[in-house]
């Protein structure tokens, strides 16, 4: 067994791995200095690495990345932190959107030149649209698991009960926009909202990182 220096340096090392996955999983704002020619507007996120695309080995990087990150990530997690219920519910959620995250970018978007004709989710006719609903559905059961927890345990999770319930609230209410559009006919700035939701996943795998050094063992053992 590892002595506890090691495990404090390994611990540092998956805060660290989280943050760095924050950063890869937003390499979609390359979109504003590179010329990708995207419509930020209405356009989604998975045409910037849809088959043909220029640029698509950048942002399909950048996913892969954080992907093989948050793989790695998650498990030593449940090695290294005591394991409490919610929180490993938020370790295994973090894996599943990991290997969706992974399998998303493995597997993209196909002919979008007609996504603009085929309403708000166009991926759904493809098989990219499962791997895009579990990575969805994933991160939300993260999210809500880990939030629950920094509520419950107390005092060291500050950061997720103040910014990280905030990028909660948005997220939601991005994802409330999408899907309450889809029913509604126009564009409706979805581009927009879907940027919102994705923007708002990047900063909380970001502030969970930053918020892992002050989980101590008493805090995340206490009820």
């Amino acid at each position: 067994m590892a002595g506890s220096r090691e495990i404090a340096h390994l611990r540092l090392a998956v805060a660290a791995a989280l943050v760095l996955a924050g950063l890869c999983y937003s390499s979609w704002v390359l979109e504003f200095v590179l010329p990708v020619h995207s419509a930020p507007v209405d356009s989604f996120l998975s045409e910037l690495d849809a088959e043909g695309k220029p640029y698509r080995w950048v942002f399909a990087t950048g996913d892969k990345i954080a992907a093989a990150l948050l793989i790695a990530v998650a498990p030593t997690a449940l090695w290294l932190f005591p394991r409490r219920p919610l929180t490993t519910l938020g370790w295994l959620a973090l894996l599943c959107f990991g290997a969706a995250t992974l399998a998303d970018a493995l597997v993209p978007l196909r002919d979008c030149a007609d996504c603009a004709d085929r309403g708000l989710f166009p991926q759904l006719r493809q098989p990219h649209a499962l791997t895009s609903t579990l990575a969805v559905a994933s991160i939300a059961v993260a999210v809500l698991a880990f939030t629950r927890a920094a509520f419950r345990y107390r005092p060291h999770w500050r950061i997720l009960r103040t910014l990280g319930l905030v990028l909660l609230i948005i997220g939601a209410l991005a994802t409330g926009w999408m899907l309450a559009a889809d029913r509604l006919p126009g564009d409706y700035a979805l581009g927009i909202a879907q940027r919102i939701q994705v923007g708002a996943i990047s900063l909380w795998l970001i502030a969970l990182g930053f918020a892992l050094p002050r989980a101590d063992e008493s805090a995340m053992l206490s009820a």
